[in-house]
């Protein structure tokens, strides 16, 4: 399943596949994609991104006040009812008032939180209301995804540059640099971008048809909050509506053996009318290297 498979043999990465004028042009900025010692999570680039992200702050206020206030019960209890302060401690076993109340008030805030996030929950899982512009099927394999447009007769393999597939070893080389560079990318990106990329679209719902072939893995980008097991024999779906254009990466999220951290994902979206010369020049076979 390769658009081109001599471009592994020289060891080069297609980063568009952008056909004439301004759209093979087209600079695209990345945006998506893990920094050192970062603490939150990626600049969300869809809307269910974006919910996840609000959803998180929300559950993070709500367990800071519940951290607090706690943590001021223990030291009340822990300096105003301490042998030496209280002596003589009370002898009673029940506070019927006080017992409904925390009881209560955990369950009120269990379905004020359920409240917001089954919605979010729904919003990725039901795909009776997900009308998708593009389908793309991605199949994981010990190390690589392999895509298909479905009812597009297009179709490649996508290895990380630097893989044994591109010619490297899994590590940073000389060689695995050119690559990088030849392909668009920085030297930062090594582990994270891959020979052929995923191309998209903005502002189109995209729907992934996700499976395997030989052991569970797992496709997912951060910034699409976009996660899907891929299970052999199965074709399960995640989707995801990109609004800005950019690079994105990804990675496969579930330890599917050895090389399970050399497996990434890019995808790239870009607007619909470079999308439109892409795949015009992927169906012909014509894909060309250019950079991003």
């Amino acid at each position: 399943m390769r658009l081109n498979s001599i471009f592994h043999g020289i060891g080069a990465g297609l980063v568009v596949a952008l056909a004439g004028g301004a759209a093979s042009a087209q600079a695209l900025e990345v945006l998506g994609k893990p920094v050192p010692q970062g603490m939150d999570f990626q600049p969300p680039a869809t809307e269910v991104m974006t919910g996840i992200y609000n959803l998180d702050w929300m559950l993070f206020y709500i367990i800071t006040v519940i951290s607090v206030f706690v943590s001021i019960l223990l030291l009340i209890v822990i300096f105003r009812f301490n042998s030496k302060a209280n002596p003589t401690p009370a002898k009673f076993t029940h506070n019927t008032p006080l017992e409904i109340a925390w009881t209560l008030i955990p369950v009120v805030i269990l379905i004020f939180i359920g409240s917001f996030s089954l919605p979010q929950l729904f919003k990725q899982q039901d795909f009776t209301k997900v009308e998708a512009d593009v389908v793309i099927k991605a199949t994981g394999a010990q190390w690589y995804w392999s895509y298909e447009y479905v009812g597009q007769d297009v179709a490649f393999d996508s290895y990380m540059i630097g893989s044994p597939a591109t010619g490297g070893s899994n590590m940073m080389t000389p060689e695995v640099e050119a690559q990088l560079v030849a392909a668009g990318y920085a030297k930062e990106d090594f582990l994270l971008a891959t020979d052929t990329a995923v191309v998209v679209p903005v502002g189109k719902v995209v729907l992934m048809q996700v499976t395997a072939t030989d052991v569970i893995h797992s496709w997912k980008i951060p910034a699409f909050g976009s996660m899907q097991d891929a299970v052999p024999g199965r074709i399960a779906q995640t989707w995801f509506k990109a609004d800005r254009e950019g690079i994105f990466f990804g990675q496969c999220s579930e330890l599917c053996g050895q090389a399970h951290a050399y497996m990434p994902i890019t995808v790239k979206v870009v607007s619909e009318e470079a999308y439109a010369k892409w795949l015009e020049a992927a169906k012909a076979g014509n894909v060309v290297l250019a950079s991003n």
